[in-house]
């Protein structure tokens, strides 16, 4: 007796997860979260912009407003040899195909300098890029990453995404893309 009793809740847990659709976290806001201890020596108003610079390319991404998005890229970006053209390409792909968007940050590090009069920041980053498939209206994880480093610099006295924090190449082939637009 006691085995159809935990048989029964196993079938009733089981079904539940399946009704529900098991999918991807969707986020509701740009979630920008610092891991314990991170960014506890470094300069409180820095890490302040650079948490505004992710929410306002947040809500960029949320409105699909690509000129807003590319605002947030340097003139010199580059992400593996993927320039400022490579990646508006990206983003024109995702606002074709998914709406409702959102992303997440966890910094697990951070580090300031300044080198040659310019303020950089590296920031190692865990997160996504989520959306529902604008054809099927299924929610979807676009994108993820984990440990990746997002090096911004400050150009015109705003944080901009500069692109990796090295290897880049030259030029990369034309038919590819970024993995993670927001790099």
């Amino acid at each position: 007796m006691k085995r159809r009793g935990v048989l029964k809740i196993v079938l009733i847990l089981v079904g539940a997860l399946i009704l529900t659709q098991c999918r991807p976290p969707t986020p509701v806001a740009a979630a920008v979260e610092f891991a314990p201890g991170v960014g506890a020596d470094a300069d409180q108003p820095v890490i302040k912009e650079l948490v505004a610079a992710f929410n306002e390319a947040e809500a960029a991404v949320k409105k699909a407003d690509l000129d807003a998005v590319m605002t947030f890229y340097a003139t010199t970006y580059n992400y593996h040899g993927l320039k400022r053209s490579d990646v508006r390409r990206v983003w024109e792909e995702v606002f074709l195909h998914y709406g409702n968007l959102s992303s997440s940050h966890v910094f697990t590090e951070l580090k300031l300098i300044q080198a040659d009069g310019v303020r950089k920041a590296y920031v190692t980053c865990t997160g996504g890029l989520y959306g529902t498939e604008k054809e099927t209206g299924k929610a979807i994880t676009i994108d993820s990453w984990v440990r990746e480093v997002h090096y911004l610099v400050k150009e015109e006295g705003a944080w901009r995404f500069f692109g990796n924090a090295g290897g880049a190449v030259d030029e990369a082939p034309p038919a590819s893309a970024p993995h993670h637009p927001l790099f």
